[in-house]
């Protein structure tokens, strides 16, 4: 009979200090994010689709400050893809950190359900246009946000100040231009837990898509780009 080496002890203790870091931070995302818009819609547009756009970059600005040196703060499901793409993400880590990021942004939603029952689609992502102006919007709008996440955590220094700063920036920024359109979700796990919890599933594929294939495209971009600059 062989025998089977389990792995040690810390190694699962690290995976699961990484695994509720990638819960927390999406859960804060979608609560806050999606929150912001359930708040606006019942306050009669107190907080305004500027104060929405804040709230969107400064949460993901404040994950990665708090989470960065945690679990790396993906927060999202083409991210994860992404970063294993481009060689830096364990692929065997993939299933577990985006199981993390779906229960964490379903159970934010679910809350959001809880306080709001009467708010219907609780900030999910439906196109005001046509489902492929969304997704040509969704595709460019993550292509840019990965390529600033690879690009400004590519350095061998290990402060996540600077990847907070740009990253939650190009967030706010992507999400006050294109946001009243197709509400700039970049992120599946930011669309799938609204429409799940509020069982609108219209054009979901549309924001489940075009992330994980804008990501990918940045990914190979970075690479490209890298060998490029590697050489000067």
């Amino acid at each position: 009979m062989t025998h089977v080496a389990t792995p040690p002890v810390a190694q699962i203790n690290a995976m699961m200090k990484r695994l509720a870091g990638e819960f927390l931070g999406t859960f804060a995302l979608v609560f806050c994010g999606t929150g912001a818009i359930v708040i606006n819609q019942e306050s009669g547009g107190t907080i305004t689709p500027l104060g929405i756009s804040l709230v969107f970059g400064l949460i993901v600005m404040a994950m990665i400050l708090s989470l960065g040196h945690v679990s790396g703060a993906h927060i999202n499901p083409a991210v994860t893809i992404a970063l294993s793409v481009a060689k830096k993400f364990n692929r065997q880590n993939i299933v577990p950190y985006i199981a993390s990021q779906l229960a964490g942004a379903c159970l934010a939603s679910f809350i959001l359900k809880n306080l709001f029952p009467a708010n219907e689609f609780l900030g999910a992502t439906i196109p005001k246009g046509s489902d492929m102006q969304s997704f040509i919007l969704e595709f460019i709008l993550t292509f840019l946000l990965m390529l600033v996440i690879l690009t400004s955590t590519d350095k061998k220094d290990r402060s996540v100040l600077v990847p907070a700063l740009a990253i939650g920036s190009t967030v706010g920024l992507e999400a006050l231009f294109a946001g009243p359109i197709c509400g700039a979700s970049m992120n599946p796990a930011r669309s799938i837990s609204p429409a799940l919890i509020c069982w609108h599933f219209e054009s979901l594929w549309v924001y489940i898509f075009a992330p994980v294939t804008g990501a990918l495209t940045a990914s190979f971009a970075f690479v490209v780009l890298k060998e490029g600059y590697s050489e000067i």
